[in-house]
């Protein structure tokens, strides 16, 4: 059977879910179990969690990672705290208003950074920046979100150092995971490293960017917030009759280490694009992708072209003539080479 060749590049969302993830579903569905996550399958899930991060965690599934986001930051700040987080953060540009529907109004304060991070001492300001002062909202929680939107990893050096400050002033850490596998495996590091280790307090895991349909978690490594976080999941609207069907997705996205190879395949598409896109004259490959992501400058008429034959990407968002492409795990090479030759068709080089 001839494979369809892959031609949308807007979001690794577009990507359907694993063929595990779907067997797992199917399974799910056989017999009865017990409703809002008491049945085994769900309690099963939690160990699963428990083996990835070397330690007790308390999880909750959720249907989307506004919802984690959300419900994991109202947990962290009161409705007159301060979220920290960089400009381009996933919880600024991408929840439409979410992290301050949950919080009840709890503001972000932005801090800078280059390459979409935030600046260690630009934050070690920020966290004291009108302490006690009851006209302003207080700094509560800093949010970091790994990888970035675009598309560059933290160094555990580096959010370590921003835990540090965010905890010596009293601040909790929260991460936003949308893409955590995809850092995770560029980094080569465990997951235990990566969070709790370094002083990350609760995680939104994120999932169904590499391979679940309708699942991500809220995962939390302050037992002291769990009784605020199972309230806050059923207020939310995330408590699940057949949470079964959630938890079964992110058994088959855990088991065999299946989500590290979903982001080692999305990563390695990405790096393919980025050196085949180098070579292409009039292409301007701005940066090399740290995780899936990757930014490029096109000349005038390319976007055009591409968009004709039917690949679908982000333009124009950021600046003129810059493009936003974002490998999945469905991508696989002839993909990337279809792609890659539709740009030198257009540039002219084979």
């Amino acid at each position: 059977m001839t494979r369809t060749i892959l031609r949308g590049y807007a979001s690794d969302n577009t990507a359907g879910a694993t063929a595990e993830v779907l067997a797992a579903m199917s399974e799910a569905s056989a017999g009865l179990a017990a409703p809002y996550g008491t049945d085994d399958l769900s309690r099963s899930v939690v160990a699963q969690f428990e083996d990835v991060f070397e330690r007790p965690v308390d999880v909750f599934p959720v249907g989307s990672g506004s919802a984690a986001n959300g419900i994991a930051l109202a947990a962290l700040t009161p409705p007159w705290g301060a979220i920290l987080a960089h400009p381009s953060s996933h919880i600024t540009v991408d929840e439409a208003g979410a992290p301050e529907f949950f919080t009840a109004g709890a503001k972000f304060v932005h801090v800078d950074g280059t390459d979409s991070t935030i600046d260690a001492d630009a934050l070690a300001a920020a966290v004291t920046r009108r302490r006690g002062d009851v006209h302003s909202v207080q700094p509560s929680v800093v949010s970091i979100t790994q990888a970035t939107e675009t598309g560059s990893v933290y160094s555990l050096d580096h959010l370590r150092t921003l835990a540090d400050i965010a905890h010596d002033a009293g601040l909790r850490v929260h991460m936003d995971g949308a893409r955590f596998a995809n850092a995770l495996v560029t980094l080569g590091v465990s997951p235990a490293e990566m969070t709790w280790r370094l002083g990350v307090d609760i995680l939104s895991f994120g999932a169904t960017k590499n391979g679940t349909m309708t699942a991500d978690a809220i995962v939390s490594f302050d037992p002291s917030l769990a009784t605020e976080l199972s309230y806050r999941h059923k207020r939310g609207g995330q408590l699940t009759a057949k949470m079964r069907f959630q938890t079964a997705q992110l058994g088959a996205y855990l088991r065999d280490d299946l989500w590290l190879a979903t982001a080692r395949q999305a990563n390695a598409m990405a790096q393919r694009l980025r050196a085949g896109l180098a070579e292409a004259p009039g292409v301007d490959v701005l940066g090399d992708p740290g995780a899936n992501i990757l930014f490029c400058r096109f000349p005038d008429g390319l976007i055009r072209t591409l968009q004709d034959q039917g690949y679908t990407f982000y333009s124009d968002r950021w600046e003129p003539g810059v493009v936003r492409l974002v490998t999945s795990f469905a991508h696989r090479t002839e993909d990337i080479d279809d792609l890659l030759d539709a740009v030198r068709a257009f540039t002219g080089t084979h």
